[in-house]
């Protein structure tokens, strides 16, 4: 709890109802006090800069947080507090609905900045509860645990799964769990980048090829990654699907009755 040096409990229950817009808020104020004034969304950006200098409110990190997410704060305030949060505190800032877009991103991009020192039991917490940017960083982290949990992120899109899929840092591991994942294995797009990945089982490529057209998985497999053998036995089974569906095109056509 912060100090109230200097105040009667009478002014700062003034202050709080706004009532001494003169007053001066570098002054050691009481945490209560402070959270108080920070929930009205009519606070001056002058005065929230005054906050943001109060070195005994400042100890407080409701407040710190307070201030950062306030409507009002001026950019560069926000920006300086943020670089000083904790790693749970960035990630719940950014799930505020109220906060800026461009503040949600420097918050985001603040946590993937210092992933690598982060702990195991944090990552998964991120993970699990973090925004798209964090969580699609985090598929690709070195426990595949990690990426297990980002991979069941309700905030995590297709875009950033291909994305890690297509990286040339995407292991074997996390390959094979998008290959065996619910959700996004069965996705057109995932498909295809799984079939352009080195890393996809030969199983899971057949089972992919066998539901794409033909001339869209010539495409994918003439700029695959896959290895040659995998892409030899593909094109080998695509020229026995094609040589399947001639014929039985070949009899439909010789059916139809002449108009």
């Amino acid at each position: 709890m912060l100090t109230g040096v200097g105040r009667s409990e009478s002014a700062q229950s003034d202050l709080a109802a706004g009532s001494s817009p003169g007053a001066d808020l570098t002054a050691p104020l009481n945490e209560d006090l402070v959270l108080a004034l920070l929930d009205r969304r009519d606070l001056a950006p002058e005065a929230l800069e005054q906050l943001g200098q109060n070195s005994a409110a400042l100890k407080s990190r409701k407040v710190r947080v307070a201030i950062a997410a306030h409507p009002r704060t001026p950019r560069h305030l926000a920006l300086r507090l943020l670089r000083h949060f904790y790693s749970g505190d960035l990630m719940q800032f950014g799930l505020r609905p109220s906060v800026a877009a461009d503040l949600k991103h420097f918050a985001a991009q603040q946590l993937v900045t210092r992933l690598p020192s982060v702990t195991l039991g944090e990552r998964m917490m991120l993970a699990r509860r973090a925004s798209e940017t964090v969580a699609a960083a985090l598929l690709l982290d070195k426990e595949l645990r990690v990426a297990r949990m980002a991979l069941e992120n309700a905030r995590l899109t297709e875009a950033a799964v291909i994305k890690a899929l297509l990286r040339p840092n995407a292991g074997a591991a996390f390959v094979e769990a998008v290959c065996h994942h619910p959700k996004w294995s069965p996705q057109r797009e995932i498909r295809l980048a799984l079939l352009r990945s080195p890393h996809t089982p030969l199983a899971r490529a057949l089972e992919f090829a066998r539901n794409l057209p033909p001339p869209l998985l010539r495409d994918v497999l003439h700029t695959s990654r896959l290895p040659e053998k995998i892409k030899t036995y593909l094109r080998e089974n695509l020229k026995q699907r094609t040589r399947e569906i001639s014929p039985r095109t070949s009899i439909s056509a010789r059916r139809r009755p002449p108009k």
